[in-house]
């Protein structure tokens, strides 16, 4: 009698990219990985700095930001699951293009920069899920920045709490008004005046820099179209 073998199933790895894998791909990626713990406000990179890690996140939220001399930056996009921090890696660019703060804690894969350049090397399906997380990412890229310039402070609101809640998978989040503001490159007033009325139309909860999110479909129709585009374009090539 033969006795058929089965295979041990992987854990979760629990981040979209790395669950798109093949198995035997996978499974490399995995054991050059450590679980860490992502701190609220943890500098991850700082812009310039050569990377010495990437990290998938699992349930935690990144934020990657833009900062100028006289400004303490503007937000312009966020990695979660769906993703992995580190990409300019993958088109061989050492150094940190963003300045990289976790906006939501939480766990996250960490990997050496040396480990994710050789499995690039040896691995053909990381190099084309990277390959296509990089159009995804520049397709969003253009998007906040028409946003930013085309949208109002409402919409645009709306939209960001909906990307924050997307990879955070919480109801509630840790967001003041100061720090929307300057994310979103506008007055604090402007923060007051979006949130309240968002607040007033039963979407979401707001006190004491927390957020809470009540009617997720109300905030979606109050958010601008940019969210969709982002979604639609991630769906369409991953």
């Amino acid at each position: 009698m033969h006795l058929a073998l089965r295979e041990t199933p992987l854990p979760s790895a629990e981040n979209h990219l790395i669950e798109l894998l093949p198995r035997h791909d996978r499974k490399r990626l995995l054991a050059a990985c450590t679980a860490v713990d992502l701190t609220l406000g943890e500098v991850l990179y700082e812009r310039g700095s050569p990377t010495r890690h990437v990290y998938f996140p699992v349930d935690g939220n990144i934020l990657l930001v833009a900062r100028g001399d006289d400004h303490p930056g503007i937000e312009v996009g966020m990695v979660g699951r769906e993703g992995m921090l580190g990409l300019h890696l993958a088109l061989g660019v050492v150094n940190a293009p963003l300045y990289a703060v976790v906006q939501g804690a939480g766990r996250t894969w960490r990997m050496a920069a040396s480990d994710l350049r050789r499995e690039l090397r040896h691995g053909a399906a990381l190099r084309r899920i990277l390959d296509r997380y990089t159009l995804v990412s520049m397709s969003q890229l253009a998007v906040s920045a028409a946003c930013v310039r085309f949208h109002q402070i409402g919409p645009r609101l709306a939209r960001w709490l909906l990307m924050s809640q997307d990879r955070t998978h919480a109801d509630s989040f840790h967001a003041t008004q100061e720090f929307l503001a300057c994310m979103l490159g506008v007055r604090r007033v402007g923060i007051t005046v979006a949130a309240s009325c968002l607040q007033r139309n039963g979407l979401i909860e707001y006190s004491r820099g927390t957020v809470k999110v009540l009617d997720r479909p109300g905030l979606e129709a109050a958010a601008c179209a940019c969210y969709a585009a982002d979604a639609s374009s991630y769906a369409a090539l991953l």
